[in-house]
């Protein structure tokens, strides 16, 4: 089903990036698109109050490279350095992963209970990494020579927000980043391409643990 609606929305996010400013339609689901946010699009439940919940419940992310990603990247590397279905899902594996772990970490340094399921006063974060691009994976490979890149790559957020005791959806956001995002050019590698995720997801985490400080009645 989130396989489902997460394709839906990056139909409408490419849509919407066709223009010089991403636009969204007012209203998803019965969520209505919040004006002034940080992120590309918040959109909310009407009399959504997200101050009832104490304790979040953060669910396994899903991750997919953008389409033809493999592809292109193949067509421009050796034969040595093509990447294979295995190490991309090593990719996606580690990167839900270390999503995980770092808005967890957010989200717990200040103050939030996290739990491992659902319930009363629970929030449920679903999160999902959508058209990661890697503009130099690390594959480890020997003698591969040292790699210098603007930017890491990039990648969009698409997280819904549920009710932990119904399930009802409550609100969803759709961010897209670019890490290393300054075109000063640096080395890529497994260790800085993780940094640079690092600080988008860093970004992310903060950015909705605001709004679940600031934003009790919409």
């Amino acid at each position: 089903m989130l396989n489902r609606v997460v394709v839906s929305w990056l139909l409408v996010f490419l849509a919407a990036c066709t223009t010089s400013k991403p636009a969204f339609p007012p209203e998803s689901e019965g969520l209505k698109l919040m004006p002034d946010t940080k992120l590309a699009a918040l959109y909310m439940k009407p009399g959504a109050d997200l101050s009832q919940y104490d304790k979040i419940a953060l669910l396994d992310t899903y991750v997919a490279f953008a389409k033809n990603w493999k592809r292109n990247y193949n067509e421009e590397a050796t034969f040595e350095d093509r990447i294979s279905d295995k190490q991309m899902q090593e990719i996606r594996d580690k990167v839900a992963k270390e999503f995980t772990r770092e808005m967890t970490k957010v989200l717990i340094e200040d103050g939030r209970e996290m739990v491992a399921a659902g319930g009363t006063g629970v929030l449920i974060l679903r999160p999902a990494i959508i058209d990661l691009r890697i503009t130099a994976p690390d594959l480890m490979t020997p003698g591969m020579e040292q790699t210098f890149v603007a930017s890491a790559g990039s990648m969009t957020l698409y997280m819904e927000l549920l009710d932990g005791k119904t399930g009802a959806l409550i609100a969803k956001v759709i961010d897209p980043e670019a890490a290393n995002d300054g075109g000063i050019a640096q080395i890529a590698n497994s260790v800085t391409n993780m940094a640079d995720f690092d600080r988008v997801v860093r970004h992310w985490a903060e950015i909705l643990n605001s709004h679940l400080a600031q934003i009790t009645k919409q």
